[in-house]
């Protein structure tokens, strides 16, 4: 979860003043010591910190905010908008040339993830903004830099240019240009060659690709690992290639953040897009309000709709919805919910998006392998009891032989089973309310039934249980 420790330790921070009613100069100087402990820890920028924290204490010391109602919320609101305005305020995507082919250069260090998030960049630009796009392999140093690439575009059904090794950088694009342009292409991306450090070999040989195909984006790709090293690599880069911006990978594995936080304000290189995991869809655009709510532990609804919206069919969840009021769920439906869920990404991830979840899943351990481990008990079923979840109640027989067939233990199988049961029970006594019933205050009596079943044989706090 991106920010992790960040956040906790601001959230501590904070949680000191939130909901206050009256303070003073005091509680604000102990907060800021504490905030500004956090950022360093972080590995965020000294000088952005100190701009920041003044800032804070600037506007958090107004005559307004002391005297005002609510003066520990009106300074968490600061915090969150000083974020916000830390990170660049507004989201960036691709900037695309109008009636024309955009040419997006990917540049950056080797091992930043340049070549992945060639793909990514992609196959997010595809779907969401209906581009046909062509991707051009132009890293003729890295042992299979293009085997990478065409394997990528394999997988994701887009076309790769590659003219192999021996040529040079420059014609490759160069020709590579000109076939996408007779093929029809909207959106050419450049793959570069990397290096383990910035030297003049590199740089010049990427000037000169830039000037021959002009692009209308360079964008840097750099490992937010590398905390405040980050900022002299950007730094190097955009003295020599005018960045548009940069694509900030491995975000989903950070867990101190300070490359997020110290880019904008130092380099003034925006951040467009982030890497949230290793998956082929797993990239979004760099949201700075979105993430200071994330930061601060506030959610993330926004992003956590987007996803769910992305990934979920609207008419199969429609069709979905009717069967489960008229009481036919089975395994089947619950294999493709579960399909959904998968699709959205890391489940720890989706919960942290929910306000109030963050602090919560701290010490919770939530293993996304659960998914899996389900999936081979229900494909262990037949099809039969699949479509026909009855035949499992009460029956000792076809349930051993589920947890051989899956390699599960039975107590496991049975365990599944019985959640199934009770979310069926669950789903015919709400679809069986009508507006009668919630006028006349049953569904007050019938949700406390639900809540009953629910209650006992209770599983340990230390385990998230699906």
């Amino acid at each position: 979860m991106p920010f992790e420790s960040l956040t906790q330790r601001l959230q501590m921070s904070i949680r000191r003043i939130s909901g206050r009613g009256v303070l003073n100069e005091k509680d604000i100087d102990d907060m800021m010591r504490e905030v500004r402990l956090s950022l360093l820890e972080a590995d965020v920028n000294y000088k952005v910190v100190k701009k920041f924290t003044a800032d804070v204490k600037e506007k958090a010391m107004g005559e307004k905010i002391l005297k005002s109602l609510t003066p520990g919320d009106m300074v968490v609101k600061i915090v969150h908008d000083e974020l916000k305005a830390l990170m660049g305020e507004e989201a960036q995507g691709i900037s695309y040339k109008i009636g024309g082919m955009t040419i997006v250069m990917l540049v950056g260090l080797q091992g930043a993830g340049k070549t992945t998030h060639c793909g990514k960049l992609a196959t997010y630009l595809r779907k969401k903004d209906a581009k046909k796009p062509m991707m051009i392999a132009a890293d003729i140093y890295r042992p299979a830099a293009i085997d990478q690439l065409k394997t990528l575009g394999k997988q994701i059904g887009v076309e790769v240019f590659e003219m192999g090794n021996t040529h040079p950088v420059t014609e490759i694009v160069k020709k590579g240009l000109a076939y996408a342009k007779e093929k029809g292409y909207d959106l050419v991306i450049i793959d570069t060659a990397g290096r383990l450090h910035i030297n003049e070999e590199l740089m010049q040989e990427l000037n000169d690709v830039a000037a021959l195909c002009k692009p209308d984006e360079i964008l840097l790709t750099i490992d937010s690992m590398m905390g405040q090293d980050s900022i002299n690599v950007i730094t190097s880069f955009n003295e020599q290639l005018k960045l548009t911006g940069c694509i900030l990978t491995k975000l989903d594995g950070d867990t101190r953040g300070g490359a997020a936080l110290s880019i904008r304000y130092l380099t003034q290189v925006p951040i467009k897009f982030i890497g949230v995991g290793e998956k082929i869809d797993q990239i979004e655009v760099f949201h700075p309000d979105r993430m200071a709510g994330r930061i601060l532990g506030m959610g993330d609804i926004v992003s956590f709709v987007e996803k769910a919206t992305d990934s979920i069919d609207e008419d199969e969840a429609m069709k979905m919805a009717e069967k489960m009021q008229r009481g036919i769920y089975d395994y089947n439906d619950f294999l493709k919910q579960l399909k959904w869920i998968k699709r959205m990404g890391s489940l720890k991830g989706l919960l942290s998006m929910i306000p109030g979840l963050g602090s919560q899943l701290k010490n919770i351990d939530i293993d996304d392998k659960q998914f899996t481990y389900i999936e081979t008990i229900v494909f262990s079923m037949t099809k039969q009891e699949r479509r026909n979840p009855d035949l499992l109640d009460k029956s000792y027989s076809r349930r051993e032989r589920i947890a051989k067939g899956s390699g599960r233990p039975y107590n496991e199988v049975n365990g599944l089973i019985k959640r199934f049961n009770d979310m069926k029970k669950q789903m015919k006594m709400l679809s069986g309310m009508s507006e009668t019933d919630l006028a006349t205050g049953r569904f007050q009596k019938n949700m406390g039934q639900v809540q009953n079943q629910r209650k006992g044989k209770g599983k340990g706090r230390g385990n998230f249980r699906i």
